[in-house]
């Protein structure tokens, strides 16, 4: 029988991927509706499945998130249960600003702030090398990927298409950008959903339901369902910073910022790391902003959203730590 605590753990991490679900939907198709090659509507709904498909795929950045950051013995339901409510404050936050923050790293620092917290403040029960290694590694090298694989792809397709009419540019990458979109949407429901299955699988093993860590396909099935209702829900606001205040976007724009992103997201979902879509194709924008030119990017939008990207992990952290010694108390 599983606890009462497990329940709850499986019911917030549900709720967290719904909610990652509408906060990063702008990740996947902010471009294609900002440059209006999709209505919101069909955007969303081909967003929503392809999410799902991506998300019953893979399991190696569940088990970064749930093998590799806390160590073994260190996790318990109400310490999940903690470290899932500080990243589902952080994530709500964000979403009422529109800012574009990452759904991932909230939920990792969630977790450490919490384990943190309940063992009286020791740094020892942290898997520093894995956390390292797997998660700020990533965060720093994946949105340089990003940024520099949109700057250079988007230089490529310019000189390819030079010649090109514009009406023809426009009227080819209207079609290549539902491509691109569809790719975009699979890779962040492939690498996003992950994160949920490896906190339920963790809950489970730390309750006693199962001896060893494995993501049953019960739990993939029940977070990919999550994320792509919650995906189905929309993100409007930071659809609206993403996709039509950081730069103004064409087809051809859109298709190089996602196809950047899908590729960089891929690579780190078959590395196991759990990055964040939202750092990811935002950089991505700004690459491609910056092939036009520099002044063709709102630095100033992007320079908020940075600051929203360093603080996530520590602010989630403070949250469910803060959760976490009330509850102890």
């Amino acid at each position: 029988m599983l606890s009462t605590f497990v329940i709850v753990v499986v019911l917030l991490a549900l709720a967290f991927d719904y909610i990652n679900g509408f906060h990063d939907t702008a990740n996947a198709i902010a471009t294609v509706v900002g440059t209006k090659v999709l209505t919101p509507a069909k955007a969303l709904l081909m967003s929503a499945s392809l999410n799902f498909v991506g998300a019953m795929i893979n399991t190696e950045v569940a088990a970064t998130v749930g093998k590799g950051i806390v160590k073994e013995g260190v996790a318990t339901p109400e310490l999940i249960a903690m470290a899932l409510i500080g990243a589902i404050a952080w994530n709500l936050i964000t979403w009422y600003l529109g800012i574009p923050s990452s759904s991932s790293h909230a939920l990792i620092g969630g977790l450490i702030g919490a384990a943190i917290a309940a063992h009286k403040f020791d740094l020892a029960v942290i898997k520093w090398n894995g956390f390292f290694n797997k998660i700020i590694i990533p965060l720093i090298t994946s949105p340089i990927a990003g940024l520099i694989i949109g700057f250079l792809f988007m230089l490529a397709l310019t000189w390819l298409f030079h010649k090109a009419t514009h009406v023809r540019v426009n009227r080819l990458f209207k079609r290549l950008q539902i491509l691109s979109a569809a790719l975009m949407s699979y890779s962040h429901g492939s690498n996003d959903a992950q994160k949920s299955m490896g906190i339920i699988t963790l809950a489970l093993v730390a309750g006693g339901f199962l001896k060893n860590f494995e993501v049953l396909w019960e739990v993939k099935l029940a977070c990919a369902a999550a994320m792509a209702f919650g995906t189905m829900s929309g993100g409007w606001k930071i659809i609206k910073t993403m996709g039509v205040n950081m730069i103004k976007l064409e087809p051809i724009n859109g298709f190089a910022a996602e196809t950047a992103a899908a590729i960089t997201i891929q690579t780190a979902t078959f590395m196991g790391a759990p990055v964040s879509t939202t750092h990811i194709i935002g950089s991505a924008i700004m690459g491609v902003g910056a092939a036009k030119r520099l002044s063709a990017v709102r630095w100033s939008l992007a320079q908020n959203i940075l600051v929203a990207w360093v603080l996530t992990i520590p602010c989630s952290a403070v949250i469910a730590g803060l959760c976490t010694l009330l509850f102890y108390r």
